[in-house]
């Protein structure tokens, strides 16, 4: 036999303090593009912080050509200061205190711009008769290339990123893809990006998600929180809008601060664990259910019932005297025809 002590822990198990459901991370980039951090440790950050509240399944960034290609006024202040440097290192003017060194073969430069000369000269080069090398080849031939070539591949590529200057934009789709978000780029229209991931925040929810991440600040999201808490999902809203309408409509919310700084993946412990604590009390709540009372029209059809049952028994005991008296098929008629 079961005793209650007072102590609700005391009847039930321990609840498990990481939600075992699955979590997806879904990125406007249009409206929240990573400012003050890089991309690729914004992406990381993002993920190890939702990592709290349970399996990160889906990792997803949507935005339009624009935003890949726009710059933001810090990293164009960097790369102003970079040239300007270069320039003052070629004249002489300027010496670095520790030469620069090439990450793929180790040599060692003066300056920047030889490095950069170099890089381009032969790493570049390379890699691109590399790639083309790799792209020819197919079936069994292709896998064993690209095995052989994964570690030469991954090592020009880690090098470039600190001594190239992306082309277009400053690298947001390949570093957030480096993370392992997969990026989609929509057309230029408006709120093409803002519908193309509502459609796929709808089609993942009924993939069995339960935690919903959103990192925007626009409110045209509103709906689709509405819709998610309708169907039981938690909803986590990353911005930095503090009174905005999506923190209000979302079971918590955090700053791009936090999610940097690391303070969302300690605070999502504990909200993590008021949600399985609620959910506990939810199955203790008990409901009253009021005695059902019958109304006259039920009374009434009661007594009606009752009173053509009585009137089937008179029936029946009147046929049953009449059948001890004569036949049914002999009329009164024939009865006194018959005594006179």
């Amino acid at each position: 036999m079961l005793v209650h002590t007072g102590n609700v822990n005391s009847i039930l198990p321990e609840p498990k303090r990481t939600v075992d459901s699955s979590v997806g991370i879904f990125w406007d980039l249009d409206n929240k593009p990573p400012t003050s951090v890089p991309p690729y440790d914004a992406a990381v950050r993002l993920k190890i912080a939702a990592s709290g509240f349970g399996v990160v399944r889906y990792m997803v960034a949507y935005a339009n050509r624009h935003a890949f290609t726009y710059v933001p006024p810090d990293v164009r202040l960097q790369r102003r200061e970079r040239k300007a440097l270069d320039r003052a290192e070629s004249r002489g003017l300027a010496k670095p205190d520790v030469p620069y060194i090439c990450r793929v073969c180790g040599r060692k430069f003066h300056t920047n711009v030889k490095l950069v000369n170099h890089f381009k000269e032969l790493h570049e080069r390379e890699q691109i008769k590399r790639m083309n090398r790799l792209n020819s080849a197919k079936g069994k031939r292709r896998i064993e290339l690209a095995g052989k070539m994964a570690m030469k591949i991954e090592k020009y590529k880690a090098a470039a990123r600190d001594i190239l200057t992306p082309k277009v934009g400053y690298g947001l789709a390949g570093e957030i893809k480096r993370a392992g978000f997969w990026v989609r780029t929509v057309p230029d229209k408006p709120q093409a990006a803002d519908i193309a991931l509502r459609d796929h925040i709808l089609e993942t929810m009924e993939r069995g998600l339960k935690c919903l991440v959103l990192v925007s600040d626009d409110s045209d999201f509103v709906d689709v929180l509405k819709e998610a808490r309708y169907k039981s999902l938690k909803t986590v809203v990353v911005g930095d809008k503090n009174d905005g309408a999506l923190k209000r409509c979302a079971d918590t919310s955090f700053s791009w601060h936090d999610i940097a700084s690391g303070k969302a993946k300690k605070e999502a412990v504990s909200t993590v664990s008021r949600w399985n604590d609620r959910e506990i009390l939810k199955k203790l709540e008990w409901t009253y259910v009021p005695k059902v009372e019958i109304s006259d029209s039920v009374d009434f059809e009661l007594e009606t019932d009752t009173e053509c049952e009585n009137a089937c028994i008179h029936t029946d005991e009147g046929l049953e005297g009449n059948q001890n008296s004569s036949p049914w098929w002999k009329l009164d008629s024939d009865s006194d025809n018959i005594i006179s």
